[in-house]
């Protein structure tokens, strides 16, 4: 039996995988990818999902494995190899470092990142930026280099100065090496007034490359230094690989670095193709379904649980059955890969084994026929399925005849049912629908098909049987009526099947267009709510505002009218009394027409008499105070709640006397006031009793020290509204009491 990994194409989404990875580890990882472990399976999930929701950048890690590996087998390995090695296992420790603090599962990852600390303090200390042997690399290369330098420059200074001295035989003052030895260039025929070796020659022979006598000895000191200086550099770069193959933690560190790139590969795909993550349960369960390897793919959902474990697919060719196989197929084996998974949502049982029949694979070797092929398939499925094992099967009871086909399909099914395995089956045999009809644990669907375009739609449609279209097809393209009408009638009676179905499919196609239409009205109830939700928000924001603005204005005029206050306070105290009263009766003039008072309680007004519930008294409203009245019961005043004041109708007021109208005598409590308010009083006294007309107004201060008694007589003095003023009768309250005669 063929991997069932290739059946259902897996190979296919792993080169994609492949192809998201960013260094060659991730790549070997995506290409050998296969199911895991549940615990890793779900490990990888969750790795995913982390890697969507933080990207992170890798080193080389190819190049780091190379480098490694060479090291192991005994290379030594040059300085630039050792400086990109370093270079990768510098920027992996980087990576841990930024990883661990996230303290999630991929931290869980980067903590198999090595510590390679003292292998990069050697390569800092040995190597250059550009991979060079730094003269700090060991003591002995530092004194080579310390030689060379000085020698080199000595040979120079010599060469140079030769050259000056026989300048008729110098073809050009430039010192050059040959053979790795320092010369000069000298004209041909002219050698012998510069003695030493010919070392070598210009292609026309004109110029004569000869390394002078004078500097052979240091020519050939030089030379020494070199072999040794090249020796202890090899020595060096050969330590640094050892070192590098010695590391311990380089294996996990790149098995780490592997495991990051393969899920932010995965997370890549996920990102492209538009995958989510599986849940893993009882039960087979895709929303909004889709094969990740078609363009353009249509959505479907479906169900296999212990109710329905096996759902009977049938309709015509190329509708998309055999697709939908392959992607229920296909989401398990990427959910047990640790992938995420072609659907919207996906919860998905973990099968102990994935069978699956698909296609028109036939064994050449065996000679074995089509449907040869298909019966050796389903004979591995019967003798090694579960009740845990998925199994897809395809053109069920194809590729013999249409009877026997079905009946021996027909047993199949019952085996699987009977064994409680779970899958999806497709046919076209007209007795597999009838059988599937009503019988518990399997459901009929089917693929539907636009026949007036004449073309598959490829949605699925659960609990009815597909139709294979042929009669409708061939009416569609106008074939004889005749012909299409003698078919009909050559029908055997199990075929007549198609007529049910055409007329289910009716009626079918008429309820789903009165859902669709009440599904567009649900939509656009759905959205005049939320518009009326959003507009009621906005309103009860802008209201909030308003409030916010308001009270942020009436804590602006409080914080005003206190410093205002504390101004005439500090103006009283320091330059007088009376013309800070006077500036403090103009600021109450001034707010009490900014605030004007609540409208009065309806039926109450100044004059109305009105019952007194409370005292079982009537009495007359002398002012309406929002929602207080003060109100004259007999000779007192008092402040009470207008609610609860019941005006009395104009005939049960009592009729005045005909002789002299009786006046009300107002007295006003004044004690224990401060001078300033006892003024304020005082003045809203005189304003109120002139208003209802009365003689006379008592003031009651009390006796004290008489401070207060003098301050409010002196005010009296000075208001055109006082006629006089004198001490009240001794059995009436004598000097802590002022009678005042008011002006008519």
């Amino acid at each position: 039996m063929r991997d069932v990994l290739e059946v259902l194409e897996f190979p296919r989404i792993r080169a994609l995988l492949a192809e998201k990875a960013q260094t060659s580890l991730g790549t070997e990882q995506a290409l050998g990818l296969r199911p895991l472990s549940r615990e890793e399976a779900e490990r990888r999930h969750q790795l995913t999902q982390e890697a969507l929701a933080y990207p992170y950048t890798l080193p080389p890690a190819g190049e780091l494995r190379e480098a490694y590996r060479r090291a192991r087998a005994g290379a030594r390995l040059s300085g630039p190899e050792l400086l990109k090695a370093a270079s990768a296992l510098r920027e992996a420790m980087d990576l841990k470092a930024e990883l661990l603090p996230l303290q999630n599962a991929l931290s869980g990852v980067a903590e198999g990142i090595g510590d390679h600390r003292a292998f990069l303090l050697r390569v800092d200390k040995a190597l250059d930026e550009e991979g060079g042997v730094r003269d700090e690399a060991s003591p002995r290369l530092a004194q080579i280099r310390r030689e060379l330098r000085p020698l080199r420059q000595q040979i120079l200074d010599r060469l140079y100065a030769l050259m000056d001295r026989h300048r008729e035989a110098i073809q050009d003052r430039f010192v050059t090496l040959r053979r790795d030895r320092y010369c000069i260039p000298v004209r041909a025929g002219m050698g012998q007034k510069v003695p030493g070796l010919l070392l070598d020659e210009s292609e026309s022979g004109a110029t004569l490359f000869i390394e002078p006598l004078s500097v052979v000895k240091l020519n050939n000191r030089l030379q020494a230094l070199r072999l040794q200086e090249e020796e202890e550099v090899n020595r060096i770069l050969r330590e640094l690989s050892e070192r590098l193959a010695e590391d311990e933690g380089v294996p996990g560190t790149l098995e780490a670095l592997a495991l990051l790139d393969l899920v932010q590969a995965q997370a890549a795909l996920a990102r492209e193709l538009g995958l989510s993550r599986p849940r893993f349960g009882e039960r087979y369960q895709l929303e909004e379904a889709f094969h990740p390897l078609i363009q353009n793919p249509v959505r479907n959902s479906f169900t296999l649980d212990e109710t329905t474990r096996l759902i009977l697919i049938s309709g015509p060719n190329m509708g998309g059955k055999t697709a939908l196989l392959k992607t229920l197929g296909l989401a398990v084996l990427m959910a047990q890969s640790g992938l995420f998974v072609a659907a919207k949502r996906a919860l998905l049982a973990w099968p102990d084994r994935v069978f699956a029949d698909i296609g028109d694979e036939q064994s050449l070797q065996e000679s074995l026929s089509t449907f040869a092929g298909h019966l050796r398939r389903l004979k591995e499925m019967l003798e090694g399925a579960t009740e845990r094992s998925l199994v897809l099967i395809d053109e069920l009871g194809s590729g013999t005849d249409p009877e026997e086909g079905a009946a021996l399909s027909q047993a199949i099914l019952e085996a699987l049912l009977q064994r409680g395995v779970k899958g999806m089956v497709t046919t076209h045999l007209s007795p597999l629908k009838a059988f599937a009809q009503g019988r518990e644990g399997i459901l009929n669907a089917s693929m539907r098909f636009d026949l007036e375009g004449l073309r598959p739609t490829y949605e699925l449609v659960l609990g009815v049987p597909g139709r294979s279209y042929a009669l409708a097809i061939a009416r569609r393209l106008s074939l004889p009526e005749g012909i299409l009408a003698r078919a009909e009638a050559l029908l055997p009676e199990g075929s007549r099947l198609e007529g049910l179905l055409e007329r289910l499919e009716g009626q079918r196609l008429e309820l789903e267009r009165e859902r669709r239409r009440l599904q567009e009205e649900l939509a656009r109830a759905e959205a005049l709510r939320r518009q009326l939700e959003e507009r009621e928000a906005r309103y009860a924001e802008e209201r909030a505002e308003r409030m916010r603005a308001l009270e942020e204005e009436v804590r602006q005029q409080l914080l005003k009218v206190e410093a205002e206050l504390k101004a005439l306070k500090e103006k009283a105290r320091t330059e007088g009394k009376r013309d800070a009263l006077r500036e403090l009766m103009a600021l109450r003039e001034r707010y009490a027409k900014k605030a004007p008072p609540p409208p009065p309680p309806p039926g109450l007004a100044p004059g109305q008499m009105v019952e007194v519930p409370s005292l079982g008294k009537r009495g007359r409203v002398l002012e309406l105070r929002g929602e207080e009245a003060l109100v004259q019961v007999g000779p007192l005043k008092m402040s009470l709640k207008a609610k609860e004041l019941k005006p009395l109708p104009e005939e049960a007021a009592p009729k005045p006397l005909l002789a002299k109208p009786r006046r009300e005598v107002r007295e006003v409590d004044l004690r224990g006031l401060s001078v300033e308010e006892a003024l304020l009083e005082v003045d809203q006294a005189l304003a109120e009793a002139q208003a209802l007309g009365l003689p006379t107004l008592r003031l009651l201060h009390g006796k004290g020290t008489g401070a207060l008694r003098q301050a409010i007589r002196d005010y009296l003095r000075r208001d055109k509204r006082v006629e006089g003023f004198a001490d009240a009768p001794p059995h009436e309250g004598g000097h802590g009491v002022t009678v005042v005669a008011l002006r008519g």
